[in-house]
């Protein structure tokens, strides 16, 4: 039987509708997140939290471009939450596991907002995977380093991918 997050994944791929970028953006900050949340000794709801979480952390860009002309991420945070809840409405998942997936969508770029383990590894994740995309360099990838990594397998992965 397929897991909530598989079909999380699905319903993602479906909604992006062909646009590659995203969709594996989506598929690699999952896969970071998950791997950290798991090593750090996250589990249960909190785990399954953060991987919800981090596949459907950039939703609101499609909306975002369409509303904005933007995929800013203030505008991210605004429309990401509402294209979240309804996709995991259908889901047998508490209001409250609902509202802290929706939560860390809404305020990912926000990092004063950092409240806990789930949304640190989230911000790690997400930043693992723009270091690469938004090809950065080595200096703004040590800003990042000091200013927002915290775990310990965070640190390691972001070490020996960009030798900071």
């Amino acid at each position: 039987m397929a897991t909530i997050a598989s079909n999380v994944i699905k319903k993602m791929i479906l909604y992006f509708d062909g646009d590659l970028k995203r969709i594996n953006h989506a598929l690699k900050v999952y896969a970071f997140a998950k791997s950290i949340g798991e090593l750090e000794g996250v589990s249960g709801e909190k785990l399954q939290i953060l991987v919800l979480a981090s596949i459907l952390h950039d939703i609101g860009i499609k909306e975002s471009e369409m509303k904005y002309s933007s995929s800013a991420g203030k505008y991210q945070q605004i429309e990401g939450p509402p294209v979240a809840r309804d996709l995991l409405q259908e889901f047998p998942l508490s209001q409250e596991f609902i509202d802290r997936v929706c939560y860390l969508i809404g305020n990912h770029h926000t990092y004063t907002k950092i409240d806990d383990i789930d949304f640190q590894i989230l911000v790690e994740a997400d930043f693992l995977v723009n270091i690469f995309e938004d090809e950065l360099v080595k200096e703004q990838v040590n800003s990042i380093k000091q200013k927002y990594f915290k775990t310990g397998t965070g640190l390691s992965y972001l070490t020996s991918m960009y030798g900071q």
